[in-house]
């Protein structure tokens, strides 16, 4: 069975990219920034954590609009949606702020021409705060034409095609019963039904991998 095969850790995007990266584990859902860096990258499932517009959760924020301000807190919870950050901001916003990294919760420091990436729910949450908000998902469409991918599912090391396509099925009957999840988890914030059913998008198709191949070939070496 599949949950006699898997140890499960539990942590934030960049955190798990860095185990994937120093061979602590074998599979990650990782931000796809990274794959670069991998000596070995098997992309072993038909799903991912991507959108085909608006996303909701990974979004810039400030008190001004974004050409008035002069830096950008980047969350350090996520090397892709950092990256993604900086390439909107210069090649689609064609702007030239100063970014600074985080380590802690940030959020309070989005003020004046401070603004702030923040991704996951913390990020649906800000939506109620900050005056201006900028969706990346939303800006990457525009930019592209494409849809974008967040993270996928990474192993660093060839793996049995049985447990392959075990891992598989389970991510296909999650996906089948995501409306189980969003009744047993409410959250004031924002309509958990939309999020999980139409901003997120989580079909691995052809048209994500064309969003990704031009995500990894305009961050290239920058």
């Amino acid at each position: 069975m599949m949950n006699e095969q898997v140890k499960i850790i539990y942590d934030y995007p960049a955190a798990i990219a860095a185990m994937l990266l120093s061979d602590e584990i074998d599979v990650g859902l990782v931000p796809v920034a990274i794959i670069p860096k991998l000596k070995e990258a098997h992309i072993i499932t038909d799903y991912c954590i991507g959108t085909e517009n608006e996303v909701a959760s990974v979004c810039l924020f400030s008190e001004v609009e974004l050409h008035k301000a002069n830096t950008i807190l980047l969350d350090y919870q996520s090397r892709t949606s950092s990256a993604l950050t900086k390439l909107l901001v210069r090649d689609y916003w064609k702007l030239n702020p100063e970014y600074l990294a985080t380590g802690t919760d940030y959020r309070q420091h989005i003020k004046g021409t401070t603004a702030g990436l923040v991704i996951g729910d913390r990020a649906l949450s800000q939506r109620k705060i900050s005056p201006y908000f900028y969706d990346l998902g939303s800006a990457w469409k525009d930019f592209t034409g494409l849809p974008f991918v967040f993270a996928m599912w990474v192993s660093n090391k060839k793996l049995d095609d049985d447990f392959i396509r075990q891992f598989n099925e389970a991510n296909k009957f999650g996906l089948e019963n995501i409306d189980k999840v969003i009744a047993s988890h409410p959250f004031p914030d924002y309509d958990l039904y939309t999020y999980y059913n139409h901003n997120m998008s989580y079909r691995l198709n052809e048209d994500k991998m064309k969003g990704l191949q031009t995500f990894l070939e305009l961050t290239d070496d920058r």
